[in-house]
């Protein structure tokens, strides 16, 4: 007897980008998520939800501009990895990409902080799971 396919109704899931922007010195930037918001204080790459019907770059460039007042080409971001995990009755997908070239200087429009990092100080840090769960790549990548 054949399986039926599951439904993937059932599971839901809740697509976001996030950009690993490293600089001249191989340091990555953090961006501290506000009060009053899930994880509030934690640290995360800077990005966030795809819109529906949105490519991820784009997704990405428009966030990266909202969030951190920089312009990035499409060009310019390099697909690095993703994370998955769940979120109650959602599944995230965390798709991470690198970037290395940006217009303007980073500031932080709706993060409490922002934060250049090396990789490695990356562990000391609090961070979402789903971000904690990349640093071995940036760290190999890097």
């Amino acid at each position: 007897m054949a399986k039926s396919p599951p439904d993937l109704s059932l599971f839901p899931i809740l697509p976001v980008v996030a950009a690993a922007l490293v600089d001249r010195e191989g340091r990555v930037l953090l961006a501290q998520r506000p009060a009053g918001k899930q994880h509030a204080g934690l640290w995360e790459f800077p990005g966030g939800k795809i819109d529906a019907g949105e490519r991820p770059e784009a997704a990405l460039i428009r966030e990266l501009n909202e969030e951190l007042a920089i312009d990035v080409n499409a060009a310019c971001l390099a697909p690095a990895t993703f994370a998955s995990m769940s979120i109650g009755e959602r599944q995230l997908l965390l798709l991470l990409y690198v970037c290395r070239k940006w217009h303007g200087v980073p500031r932080a429009v709706e993060a409490s902080a922002l934060r250049w990092v090396r990789p490695v100080e990356m562990h000391a840090l609090p961070m979402p799971p789903a971000d904690r769960s990349l640093i071995g790549l940036i760290e190999a990548l890097l």
